[in-house]
């Protein structure tokens, strides 16, 4: 079996003492990727070779990050199995808030052990979120999917640009004109009472197979402008951090209707199945999407006026097919 070859991690921190933990991370030759895939660790100061045009520029990203601590501590690479591998690998070795960027990933991964097919033109990255409310923890996903969408609204209005309309499809993926144009990946672990995080974001920017991306959408309202990866970055972190702390310190109701204004799914009607009292059968009842419950489910209404809490299946579109959670007696969850 032909072994793959070594790749290439650039490290970068936003500020001097940022600069000095990167170093210390290349020093201590910590860093690892999986599969026994080796590694060659570089500080962006050290790099002789001159980024290629379409390679992720880190002083751009870095110019425009207004946070105060997620996407500070930069790992970029031009080519790696996945960016998710490398944050959930490495937890413990680099500080909370840093991401990882690669322009290629070549073992993306979706949710339910699913491939994200990672060609060039896409935004790929992964960054670490501690938390110690496990009852919010589940909802994070939802922040990553909000912040996304704001902050390309930002960007539009920053630059003066038609808004592309990039919906968020319950519970983890972002769509537009119909069309899937990315999903997030959020994994977790408990480890000394605190919740440790991993966050993927898969965006198509430029690629636009293997359905469209978002300047294939924004060539049909103007000429002349298109939406860099380093811009969408930096605007995702300065919106994510805002949206985070409202979660942390307030919980999900406060975002709610934001969140509601972004997604697909208000008064959708959709089929779900639910096993009988003997288990045996699948009864199939129509019902109409309200919101979400305060587990992040989603919560729907009957026709009979009973209300329940929706799970998805697997890998199947939660327009055609769920699993009823259960159908409340009182009418309420």
């Amino acid at each position: 079996m032909e072994s793959q070859p070594p790749c290439l991690l650039v490290l970068n921190g936003k500020s001097a003492s940022e600069q000095e933990l990167a170093k210390s991370l290349k020093e201590n030759s910590c860093l690892r990727l999986a599969d026994d895939v080796k590694l060659l660790t570089f500080l962006q100061p050290e790099m002789e070779r001159q980024l290629e045009e379409d390679e992720f520029n880190i002083d751009t990203y870095m110019g425009s990050l207004m946070t105060t601590c997620f996407g500070r501590i930069l790992l970029w690479s031009p080519r790696l199995p996945s960016t998710q591998d490398v944050v959930s690998l490495n937890y413990c070795e680099i500080p909370v808030g840093s991401v990882c960027i690669a322009d290629v990933q070549f073992k993306g991964r979706g949710r339910s052990q699913n491939v994200w097919e990672s060609p060039k033109g896409g935004l790929l990255f992964s960054f670490t979120i501690q938390m110690e409310d496990g009852r919010v923890v589940p909802l994070v996903q939802y922040i990553v999917c909000l912040a996304m969408t704001e902050a390309i609204k930002d960007l539009a209005l920053l630059n003066g640009i038609p808004p592309l309309d990039v919906r968020i499809k319950w519970p983890n993926d972002l769509y537009l004109d119909g069309l899937k144009v990315g999903g997030i990946l959020c994994t977790s672990t408990y480890r000394s009472k605190k919740f440790n995080v991993s966050a993927g974001v898969g965006l198509n920017v430029d690629n636009d197979k293997p359905t469209t991306s978002l300047n294939a959408a924004l060539r049909k309202l103007t000429s002349g402008y298109r939406l860099r990866r380093e811009d969408i970055a930096s605007a995702f972190f300065n919106k994510f951090e805002y949206l985070f702390h409202i979660l942390i310190n307030q919980g999900f109701q406060p975002l709610e209707e934001l969140y509601y204004k972004a997604w697909l799914h208000s008064g959708q009607r959709i089929v779900v199945q639910e096993k009988n009292e003997d288990q045996d059968l699948l009864i199939e009842n129509v019902v109409t999407v309200q919101g979400l419950t305060p587990s992040g489910y989603l919560l729907a209404i009957a026709d009979s006026g009973e209300m329940c809490e929706l799970h998805p299946d697997g890998n199947r579109e939660i327009m055609d097919y769920l699993i009823c959670g259960r159908f409340a007696s009182d009418n309420s969850l």
